[in-house]
């Protein structure tokens, strides 16, 4: 039996938003109200100095439903080269880690492999580089780390992909069994013009609906609007 979540990613530009305050309270009010069972995030963590994350552990913990996956990179971070995945508690974690990408600018993806409903699911966090011959490659080393995965299972991958057209190097995933999810322009917050954040699935997800979030809260939280999908796996 196949078993329904909701899936969303957000830029949050170290929640820093539209009228330039730094306010992580504020992104956790959005998170809660797109109610997703798992997030991925970029621009989480500061990215200098001890990698900080913009969204204190703590109000993480007291203020949402989630817990970030842990990736051990630095003691105060809750990511891996800016990129998050939050899980509402009770999702089983079985492995997580971080995928090193060919990069140009500072720029890497979290993979982590869960229980969701009694069935497997991968969910892979990102944030691609500017140039569209590094996003290129950073693609193919995105598909090749789940080619090499020894277990087969659906997957999604979702984040700030850089990337305006559904060609370039999104062009990629005609070679492999993924697909784009239809979604909305989300950038920039103030007038969306392009589909940078995406949603990637692979064949074996069934998709039912998916959208921009847009609330008075989420159009002041941060320059890209969230996105989100929901999905049946299994």
């Amino acid at each position: 039996m196949s078993h329904a979540i909701k899936v969303a990613t957000y830029n949050i530009r170290k929640a820093v938003g539209l009228d330039q305050k730094r306010n992580p309270a504020r992104i956790l009010s959005v998170l809660n109200e797109i109610d997703a069972d798992i997030v991925a995030l970029q621009e989480v963590d500061r990215r200098f100095g001890a990698r900080q994350s913009a969204i204190p552990l703590a109000m993480l913990e007291a203020d949402s439903p989630y817990v970030p996956v842990p990736l051990n990179a630095f003691p105060a971070a809750i990511g891996w080269h800016g990129n998050a995945i939050l899980l509402r508690k009770g999702i089983e974690l079985r492995h997580a880690q971080p995928i090193d990408m060919p990069t140009l600018e500072p720029r890497g993806a979290v993979m982590a492999e869960l229980s969701v409903g009694g069935h497997s699911l991968r969910v892979i966090g990102v944030h691609l580089d500017l140039s569209g011959l590094w996003r290129r490659k950073q693609i193919r080393a995105l598909l090749a780390a789940i080619d090499a995965s020894p277990r087969f299972m659906p997957t999604i991958m979702m984040g700030d992909f850089n990337q305006w057209s559904d060609k370039g190097a999104l062009s990629e995933l005609a070679f492999h069994h993924h697909r784009l999810v239809q979604t909305p322009k989300s950038f920039h917050t103030s007038r969306p013009v392009a589909c940078l954040d995406r949603i990637i699935v692979s064949h074996d997800v069934t998709v039912t609906a998916a959208d921009c979030h847009i609330s008075a809260l989420s159009k002041q939280a941060s320059d890209h609007l969230p996105i989100w999908a929901s999905m049946q796996i299994g």
